[in-house]
Formats: structure tokens, C-alpha cells, sequence
């Protein structure tokens, strides 16, 4: 079973959680405050971290940043913040994905399944990568759609070997634009938003409707697996 440190201050959410999580196979521990949540973390060594923000002795923030600080164990922020400074502040941080309260149990538990199945250091050299009906190949810097080559340009290159190095995760807006173009580019949505159509056009089937490439409205892009 692999263990969930739940963080959060709602006795209500804890006990909804547990319900949920442990039929499906994994082991809740829970945590009410950041300093519970945190002596929990070392304790416990979560293989996933479900951490609400607004905690009575701190921001969960704070712990999202001390977990960093000793690892990548993937992190799920449940809120009910929903702006999008907040959103993809947190995103930018480390956080590997977002979740609004109140959310369906459904999506919940698809978003942990993906967050602890592909959340690795990197992808091995030389290993395709297999997303749907696409085949990367990191070390060669090829891409393959239904076995047949696309041929990327150097940028549409560059942005789909950061968002495969990050496959199931929310990559923002902001985050490839600086790590594609630099950070002076930060905030020239309009540009990526070209570029993400026209490697949209090259990997999808119908780039119209995508199904790989998927846009988080307000926020960024991500690559979506099976969960």
C-alpha cells in the first residue's frame, strides 16, 4: 500500500479522504497542522502528499517548500483558493498538481494515480517515451506520431521535451517561457499560445479537439497519460 500523508485542518475533508483513498489502496496518515504535517513527513515517508493551505500554525506554502527542500515526493495542493496567482505561484514552487475544493473523488484519485506513477528524477537515456498514440525519443530528439516522424523545430522541440520531462504535471505558462526562451519572454502568452498550435498540429490527431496536449485554462499546459 502506498502511503498518503493527508494535511489538513477539516476533520470532515481527513475523514473523506480515508474513505476514499483507502479502498483503493493506500495507507492515510494525517496531519492538522504544518508542524504535524511536516514531524509526519519525516515519520512517514509519504509516496504522495495531499496538503491543503490555509493550516492554523502556517501557509502550506511553508511545507511545500521544506518537502522540497528534502526531496521530489509529489506534492497534490487540495484548496480552495482559486485564483490564478495562487495557482500557478504554487505550480512554480514545486507543487505537481491542483486541485479546487470541492473536487469529484473520481478525478482525485486519477490525478494521484499519474503524480506517483510518473512523478521520476528524469526520463533514462536512451528509453522512448510513449504517451498515447506519440513516441518521444529524448536522447536522439525525435518524435513520432503513429510511427511516423514529425519533423519539430528547435522551439516546438523545446517545449515538448520540457513538458514530457514533466508528463502528467502542470507545466505554467510562465515556467516554459523562461526555461524556452529566458525569462524575458515571461508573460508573452500570446507567443507560446502560436507555438503550442503548431505542435499541437504535428502530435495530435485532431489538433482542433487535442487529447495529449492539453491546455489548464489560466495556468499552462500539460501532457496528459493514462492514469
Amino acid at each position: 500500500m502506498i502511503p498518503v500523508l493527508v494535511v489538513d485542518d477539516e476533520v470532515q475533508i481527513r475523514r473523506l479522504l480515508r474513505l476514499c483513498l483507502e479502498p483503493a489502496g493506500y495507507a492515510v496518515h494525517e496531519a492538522d497542522s504544518l508542524g504535524e504535517g511536516l514531524r509526519q513527513f519525516g515519520a512517514v515517508k509519504p509516496g504522495i502528499v495531499l496538503l491543503d493551505l490555509g493550516l492554523p500554525d502556517g501557509d502550506g506554502r511553508e511545507l511545500l517548500q521544506a518537502i522540497r527542500n528534502r526531496g521530489d515526493v509529489p506534492v497534490l495542493i487540495l484548496s480552495v483558493r482559486d485564483s490564478e496567482e495562487d495557482i500557478t505561484g504554487l505550480l512554480d514552487a514545486g507543487a505537481d498538481d491542483y486541485l479546487i475544493k470541492p473536487f469529484g473523488v473520481g478525478e482525485l484519485l486519477a490525478r494521484i494515480r499519474v503524480a506517483v506513477r510518473h512523478r521520476a528524477p528524469g526520463v533514462p537515456a536512451g528509453h522512448p517515451v510513449r504517451i498515447g498514440r506519440l513516441e518521444v525519443r529524448l536522447d536522439t530528439r525525435e518524435a513520432f506520431r503513429d510511427g511516423v516522424e514529425e519533423h519539430l523545430t528547435p522551439t516546438e522541440w523545446s517545449i515538448l521535451e520540457l513538458l514530457v520531462r514533466n508528463s502528467g504535471k502542470i507545466v505554467t505558462r510562465n515556467r516554459i517561457l523562461r526555461g524556452v526562451w529566458g525569462p524575458d519572454m515571461a508573460g508573452d502568452y500570446n507567443s507560446l499560445r502560436v507555438y503550442v498550435n503548431q505542435l499541437r498540429k504535428k502530435i495530435e490527431p485532431e489538433p482542433s479537439a487535442p487529447r495529449t496536449l492539453l491546455t489548464e485554462p489560466g495556468v499552462g499546459y500539460r501532457l496528459k497519460l493514462e492514469a
